[in-house]
């Protein structure tokens, strides 16, 4: 089955339609009845998911152990077209896909403080940004709220990076381009490097940047308030300037409806906990540090 809701591939902040558009947050899809990552259920999260699954959905079957790159490339175009999924649960199925977050978050390692840049390699960095999410053009883009584990996320995620590596690109220039990308992919994944550290931070920081760009697209009438959490969730200083920042403006923004936008106390005690599940720090490619809120 696929495992994603592909539509509306027209690339947009703006919302549908502003005559359309909800007034308040209330006025939203009900999280249990709109778009999901997938066929994702608590029952299915035990290993039935496989590349394959996917695979056996598409019109063009990928040809394995080709010398040449094109069949991996035909196949990265899914990242282009398969949305970010909690937009979507908001009503916002005009957005940013997964391409669209990846290209930004590389553009965001390149502008690294000096401070951090110093003792870092930028240039790994901007690999890790680009290759962090590529499992996801077979997995879909799950989120705290699909009901799949952090474990079961990671298997599936392993075993698409496996296939795309070890499978479509391994005669590809003696299969060095795939042994490379796929050791940045883990390096992500483990979260134990500065350099992963960084790539996560900005991986949270670029979804803050990208929720208060739909709040001003909305004109005020959506509060995308509970992503807002995330900034509590950044390790590195020099991210957590960059986030602070980001607040203030938030702050500043909202103040011009008279209102001052929701952060976090609006969050259900189950929002709360599907987050700190997701983005707590166990070395399945979340965020690892202690971060107190």
């Amino acid at each position: 089955m696929a495992p994603s809701v592909v539509e509306d591939a027209v690339q947009s902040n703006e919302p549908p339609s502003m005559h359309t558009a909800p007034s308040d947050n209330s006025a939203l899809p009900n999280i249990t009845t709109g778009p999901s990552s997938g066929v994702f259920t608590p029952s299915q999260a035990d290993g039935q998911w496989t590349p394959a699954s996917v695979l056996e959905t598409l019109p063009h079957q990928p040809e394995l152990h080709s010398i040449s790159p094109l069949p991996f490339l035909h196949l990265l175009e899914r990242l282009k077209t398969t949305k970010r999924e909690g937009w979507r649960r908001f009503g916002i199925n005009h957005g940013e896909s997964i391409s669209d977050h990846m290209y930004r978050m590389s553009i965001i390692t390149l502008l690294c403080p000096p401070t951090l840049s110093s003792r870092i390699d930028i240039a790994r960095c901007t690999k890790m940004a680009l290759i962090h999410d590529m499992a996801e053009l077979l997995v879909g883009d799950i989120t705290p709220i699909d009901g799949v584990t952090k474990s079961e996320k990671s298997r599936r995620e392993t075993e698409t990076m496996d296939y795309l590596c070890s499978g479509l690109l391994s005669n590809v220039h003696s299969g060095i381009p795939a042994k490379h990308m796929r050791e940045i992919w883990q390096e992500y994944e483990d979260s134990e490097t500065l350099e992963s550290k960084f790539v996560h931070d900005v991986d949270k920081m670029e979804l803050l940047l990208q929720m208060m760009e739909y709040e001003r697209s909305y004109q005020g009438r959506m509060d995308l308030g509970e992503f807002s959490r995330v900034a509590k969730r950044i390790v590195l200083p020099e991210v957590q300037e960059w986030a602070a920042e980001l607040l203030v403006e938030r702050e500043g923004f909202w103040a011009t409806f008279g209102k001052l936008p929701s952060g976090v106390l609006v969050i259900s005690e189950e929002r709360r906990r599907q987050q700190d599940e997701y983005y707590g720090g166990d070395g399945n490619g979340h965020a690892n540090g202690s971060v107190k809120e």
